[in-house]
């Protein structure tokens, strides 16, 4: 039993008729703390409760935070949350409904994290929001689950914030199998360090983050992301915050599912000029979720971008 649940994957009829060639949406939305954090997070918290630690303490701009409680709230674990100032308070008010001591803590997530490991006492178990082996290995779960269910993509489509949702996809291709698989990873402007940091072949760290998708808001990417572009055909695509708001409305209005900008940039980089997604056979796009946005704030984002 995992605390994580197995996700849909189904195939996207008005993505592939736009595309002319099928496009499945692996839908991450549907985890029960509303994001794919769930499964890595999940497989991190329940080894360290299996080592008896007493406590979780997470850092996080809202995501994973969120995952870390849920997770702490079905083990039975207590756990605090450390965000920065600009995580939503909407991201703030789920993590306190599930129990979890929160704590708002510097302008950035790097100044939170900080906080929180100065917390980190000799019981306790810190939870990275995305740079540990553990947590990639249960973000692996998702590709399992798509050989599991149907036919090989031809490329997979996902956002890359801090790197972890990255490394754990390209940890399951492998395990499968599917190491020829090309990666598409997606940010957005104002917040593509890996983008940045792939170019130049060495970690790049942003200024700030001036995207609206501040799920992907690290400044930089995390080492094992980097190592893993000299190992496997990896695509870096940077999309507007237009584009990704745009393709999150878009996926409501046609599937009923509310994401997050940053879930919008990957279903975004479906209509960019990307020559190994117009080869690809088959595509399949990791819809990672987001439970921090409303609809109304998409729309309002719309409105000021346009």
């Amino acid at each position: 039993m995992t605390l994580h649940i197995s996700t849909p994957f189904v195939q996207s009829q008005p993505n592939s008729r736009r595309l002319g060639k099928p496009v499945w949406l692996k839908m991450e939305a549907a985890q029960p703390s509303g994001s794919f954090k769930l499964r890595g997070v999940g497989a991190l918290c329940e080894a360290r409760h299996a080592a008896g630690v007493q406590r979780f303490v997470a850092s996080s701009g809202g995501n994973a935070g969120l995952a870390a409680a849920y997770c702490g709230r079905e083990l039975g674990v207590p756990v605090v949350v450390v965000v920065p100032e600009s995580t939503p308070s909407r991201a703030r008010d789920l993590i306190r409904l599930e129990g979890s001591e929160l704590i708002v803590r510097g302008g950035t997530w790097a100044e939170a994290h900080e906080f929180a490991l100065s917390l980190i006492g000799p019981r306790d178990a810190f939870v990275h929001p995305f740079d540990d082996p553990l947590i990639w290995q249960g973000h692996a779960t998702l590709v399992d689950e798509i050989a599991a269910s149907g036919p090989k993509p031809g490329a997979i489509v996902l956002a890359v914030g801090g790197g972890g949702l990255l490394c754990g996809v390209l940890e399951g291709l492998q395990r499968n199998g599917w190491s020829d698989v090309p990666v598409i990873a997606v940010e957005t402007d104002g917040a593509d360090c890996y983008a940045r940091s792939v170019a130049e072949g060495r970690p790049v760290e942003l200024a700030q983050i001036t995207s609206v998708a501040t799920s992907l808001g690290a400044r930089r990417p995390c080492d094992g992301a980097l190592r893993w572009a000299q190992r496997h055909e990896i695509h870096s695509v940077v999309v507007s915050d237009k584009q990704a708001v745009e393709a999150a409305i878009r996926l409501l209005d046609e599937h009923r599912v509310l994401v997050e900008p940053a879930c919008g940039a990957a279903l975004a980089a479906l209509d960019c000029d990307t020559p190994v997604l117009q080869a690809a056979s088959s595509i399949a796009v990791v819809v990672c979720g987001g439970a921090t946005v409303t609809a109304q704030q998409l729309l309002d984002f719309a409105a000021r971008l346009d």
